[in-house]
């Protein structure tokens, strides 16, 4: 039975984290204190709760696996600080886990198939979130960093970037898990912005001009946008609209948005 709860499992997408080098790391990177509320999503068998938990206020883990909380309970049940949630991490309320406003730091190793989801997410409620300490698929950290120009800048780099401040720490390689993954890891610290750029605007206005500008990449702006806005509207804006989307800053597709809200009247999102 302990074996079998040991077993990493596919359809949650677990890899295991076993290597104290790597982990001291992480725990390194979070650097909790003792005022200090974590949530930490997907603790598996606790390798790296165990460092959290006596180094905070409060601890927070959320499991989907009802299998690993036993374990988790058996092996760090003894610390009042620590709260365990059985839930989808996906639909979960981060906001109730608030008390006398002492803000959110949420930290995990993120399965790679929630990945993105996840972070938008956890973004819809930053407003009583610090920051995020995640490890996730090197790719993904690599998209969400990426300048205007680079092959990995796109959809996920914008709409991170408008929302957050993301830096990568560092890399994480198989050989760090159990089972190993066939790809490389990477840690990503995620700042939410408390003001964003152009004064805020409808994250689901953002993501429509977005998503229609990559939706041919080869093209260039004007052709992409075409079929959502007028030209006139593109032309009055002090961008080159022979560029194509991947050029485009973050500060731009603002500029976009906000100018594509303007002209109509009544603009409906999904």
């Amino acid at each position: 039975m302990a074996q079998n709860r040991l077993r990493a499992r596919k359809r949650f997408g677990q890899n295991f984290l076993q290597d104290e080098m790597v982990i001291a790391d992480i725990v390194g990177a979070i650097d909790p204190a003792a005022d200090q509320h974590l949530v930490e999503i997907g603790p598996g068998h606790g390798a790296i709760t165990q460092h959290l938990v006596s180094a905070c206020q409060r601890l927070d883990v959320v499991e989907i696996d009802r299998d690993l909380i036993p374990l988790l309970q058996t092996k760090l049940g003894h610390y009042p600080q620590l709260h365990i949630h059985e839930a989808d991490a996906l639909a979960f309320d981060y906001t109730e886990l608030v008390l006398d406003d002492v803000p959110l730091r949420v930290i995990g190793n993120l399965p790679y198939n929630i990945t993105t989801p996840l972070l938008f997410h956890l973004l819809a409620q930053s407003h009583c979130i610090t920051d995020m300490c995640f490890m996730l698929q090197k790719e993904v950290v690599d998209r969400i960093c990426a300048q205007p120009g680079s092959k990995t800048y796109g959809r996920l780099s914008i709409m991170m970037q408008y929302q957050c401040e993301a830096t990568k720490l560092f890399t994480v390689f198989p050989d760090a898990f159990i089972p190993m993954p066939k790809v490389d890891s990477a840690i990503i610290y995620i700042k939410p912005l408390s003001e964003r750029i152009g004064g805020g605007l409808p994250i689901k206005a953002l993501n429509k001009v977005v998503t229609q500008a990559f939706s041919m990449r080869r093209k260039t702006i004007s052709n992409t946008l075409k079929s959502i806005m007028s030209l006139s509207v593109l032309e009055r804006l002090d961008i080159d609209f022979k560029q194509r989307p991947e050029t485009i800053s973050v500060e731009d597709y603002v500029a976009i948005t906000q100018a594509w809200l303007a002209e109509q009247d009544d603009v409906k999102l999904p």
